[in-house]
């Protein structure tokens, strides 16, 4: 059997990055691949159980090393649960935020390092990356905007850090994408709906 496809979308808070991936599996699904879209933290019962404890906005007194270790152990759960067995049976799967999440706001925006977090999630993932990891680019500015203008969508503990969390955040994201230039393509989000999805709709296809 072919193996699978493991493709990430990152990005900062208000990057648009749902509303593509919806988009993008209406595609794969009507053109007849077999593809799944998941999420981190979350995507099955113990990491959404982590999940609200990290996002939840009354934990407050959270510290950054537990918050990436909490990142890590949701992630490990995921991974072997969820994505590596559907990539060993040939699927394509998409998800919202893997490691490159927690580089950016654990190691860089939070200061505990990029290299330190990088080594926590060594352990949690082994040797499984990314085939490649799409990273929606936008101001924090806007993104934060969009959300506030998005009566639907649930604010979490992350959504209230300061201004200068999330430009770390997006600076964080730079960073990465310069240290993984052959993994890490640059989507700019700051463009309509379609103009994204048709650049990551591409991409996508260009890999598969």
């Amino acid at each position: 059997m072919k193996k699978g496809v493991f493709i990430t979308i990152e990005g900062p808070e208000g990057a648009g990055k749902t509303t593509i991936i919806e988009l993008l599996m209406e595609k794969l699904n009507s053109e007849g691949y077999p593809a799944i879209s998941t999420r981190e933290p979350g995507g099955i019962e113990i990491a959404e159980k982590i999940r609200s404890v990290i996002l939840d906005k009354e934990n407050k007194a959270m510290d950054a090393r537990t918050e990436a270790l909490l990142y890590a152990a949701a992630r490990r759960q995921h991974l072997v649960e969820r994505v590596l067995p559907a990539i060993n049976n040939g699927y394509i799967v998409i998800c919202d935020r893997f490691i490159d999440s927690s580089l950016a706001y654990q190691g860089y925006a939070r200061g505990l390092g990029i290299d330190e977090v990088y080594a926590i999630n060594q352990f949690a993932i082994e040797e499984m990356m990314p085939d490649v990891t799409l990273y929606f680019d936008i101001d924090p500015k806007i993104g934060l905007e969009r959300i506030n203008q998005d009566k639907g969508r649930e604010i979490n503990r992350l959504d209230l850090e300061s201004f200068e969390f999330h430009r770390k955040v997006r600076e964080g994201y730079h960073l990465l994408c310069k240290r993984f230039p052959n993994r890490i393509i640059e989507i700019d989000a700051s463009q309509s709906i379609e103009a994204v999805y048709e650049h990551v709709a591409n991409e996508v296809l260009r890999v598969i």
